[in-house]
């Protein structure tokens, strides 16, 4: 684990849901390798959690394994509970968690549409909620940063671009906007920043199918100008430094990392 030209978030204490693999695997290392002690959520997979908590201890960093379903109040308030017993205090969230359940929208059940909205809408509002709580309580600590709390959404380009076979999915990332955004105007005079991060296309388990082959890939890149596949260290990199004092006039925003796919590449010669 590479260390950051600055430790940037030297003395905060950061959760990062769903950290176990992918994009939030990536975060949590990146946020470590800043200065941060983190908290490593999961939901099921224990054994690749840990992994991530040896990876960042043997680079040098603290971090520590949680298990809680994020859709669940009680689960998740119980994961704050222990991460403040643990640590002291929280100084930055990344509501990574999300899934994917998808279905042709006739074909669609209850449950496919509720599960998602579930884990990666309410599951962003449960964790959101109680980082404010605590950064509200304990108010900013100007010798560690010069806001009292950072939040960062993990949204989606699907924030914006439609996305047919896959409704459930891109309403939650709809909705992450303007929970973000909603938020961060309430929360700004507080001193709590929140943003999102919009990944396009990543190298991640949750997509294998689209670029795990050449042919995959080629077909992936034709929605992508900057003509590569994004890694999850990408996204980590990003929201390091969106966490950062160095952001720390950035707040309602979505920053899309995503190669170009939000400039809609079809229209490049004309549409």
């Amino acid at each position: 684990m590479a260390t950051t030209p600055s430790q940037r978030l030297a003395n905060q204490v950061a959760l990062v849901t769903g950290a176990s693999s992918g994009i939030g695997l990536a975060v949590a290392k990146s946020l470590a390798a800043s200065g941060a002690s983190v908290v490593v959520n999961y939901i099921g997979d224990a054994a690749s959690a840990n992994a991530v908590v040896a990876d960042i201890t043997a680079a040098g960093g603290t971090a520590l394994a949680i298990q809680a379903d994020v859709s669940k109040e009680d689960q998740v308030q119980a994961m704050f509970r222990q991460t403040i017993e643990h640590f002291g205090t929280l100084h930055v969230l990344v509501a990574n968690a999300g899934i994917q359940v998808d279905a042709a929208f006739a074909d669609m059940t209850l449950a496919q549409w509720q599960k998602v909205i579930d884990v990666n809408l309410t599951g962003q509002f449960l964790c959101m909620r109680e980082a404010v709580r605590e950064f509200l309580k304990r108010g900013v600590q100007p010798e560690i940063s010069k806001a009292a709390g950072k939040i960062i959404c993990m949204s989606s380009v699907h924030e914006v671009i439609p996305w047919g076979g896959h409704v459930n999915y891109a309403t939650s990332k709809g909705g992450i906007m303007e929970l973000m955004k909603s938020t961060a105007q309430e929360l700004a005079p507080k001193k709590i920043r929140v943003n999102s991060i919009g990944p396009g296309a990543i190298k991640t388990p949750i997509n294998h199918d689209a670029w795990a082959t050449p042919e995959a890939e080629a077909k992936l890149l034709t929605l992508i100008p900057y003509n590569r596949v994004g890694e999850p260290e990408d996204i980590g990199g990003l929201a390091a430094w969106l966490a950062s004092d160095e952001a720390d006039y950035i707040t309602g925003q979505t920053i899309f990392m995503d190669g170009g796919m939000t400039l809609y590449p079809g229209f490049a010669t004309g549409g």
